[in-house]
C-alpha cells in the first residue's frame, strides 16, 4: 500500500499540523526534518504493518527516531489508519477515544 494511501483521522491530521507549524517556527529545515520522518514512518507502517506491536485496544505504535513524537495507527478492514500524531511526553493517551469511522 502507498503511503499517500493511508487515510489519517481528522485529528490526527491537526495533531501533525500542529506540530509542523511548531517546528516551523522553530526553523524551516527543522520542519522538513520532521515531515521527512513522519513520511519515514509511514512508508515503514506501508510496507510492514504488523511490525509493531499492539499496545493499546489492539491499536499500534511507531515512536519516530529524531523526534518525540508517534504515529499511533490500526488495521481496520485490512487497511490502515493512523488515529493520532502523538507526542510522547504530553497528554498520554488524549486520542484514545478517536475511532474510525468511514
Amino acid at each position: 500500500m502507498p503511503r499517500s494511501e493511508i487515510p489519517f483521522h481528522p485529528d490526527a491530521t491537526q495533531d501533525y499540523e500542529e506540530a509542523y507549524v511548531w517546528y516551523f517556527a522553530h526553523g524551516i529545515g527543522l520542519a522538513a526534518e520532521f515531515e521527512r520522518e513522519i513520511d519515514r514512518g509511514l512508508r515503514l507502517i506501508a510496507d510492514n504493518p504488523l511490525r509493531w506491536p499492539k499496545f493499546d485496544a489492539g491499536r499500534r505504535r511507531l515512536v519516530l527516531r529524531k523526534f518525540p513524537y508517534s504515529i499511533v495507527y490500526e488495521i481496520i478492514k485490512e487497511k490502515i489508519v493512523v488515529l493520532a500524531i502523538a507526542h510522547g511526553r504530553r497528554r498520554p493517551y488524549y486520542w484514545r477515544e478517536r475511532t474510525w469511522e468511514r
